[in-house]
């Protein structure tokens, strides 16, 4: 059974930065890609970030250039390392594997960007 948990959110002012890890059960290498989603108070989930088993990665266009997608293969865990944070980065994060086209989700955490 594949857990995905995640870490590292909390409140940070305008300007400031994160780091989200997402550590999962069992290799990484399992996994086609991970990649981190977040949902805001009354719209729908959408995605952030992706990394593939390869190492390439895309992101939305409105967190280019400030987020990073990383993995650590030998700790199972993928980073998100968020900087310039902004108001509406205000979300819950989740962490996402997909496998054989099958997909897992962490039950996420909670990310605040306010003065």
């Amino acid at each position: 059974q594949v857990q995905l948990v995640e870490s590292g959110g909390g409140l940070v002012q305008p300007g400031g930065f994160l780091r989200l890890s997402c550590a999962a059960s069992g290799s990484i290498f399992r996994f086609n890609a991970m990649g981190w989603y977040r949902q805001a108070p009354g719209k729908q989930r959408e995605l952030v970030a992706v990394i593939t088993s390869g190492g390439s990665t895309n992101y939305a266009d409105s967190v280019k250039g400030r987020f990073t997608i990383s993995s650590h293969n030998a700790k199972n865990t993928v980073y998100l390392q968020m900087n310039s944070l902004k108001p509406e980065d205000t979300a819950v994060y989740y962490c996402n594997a997909d496998r054989a086209g099958t997909a897992y989700w962490g039950k996420g955490t909670l990310v605040t960007v306010s003065s």
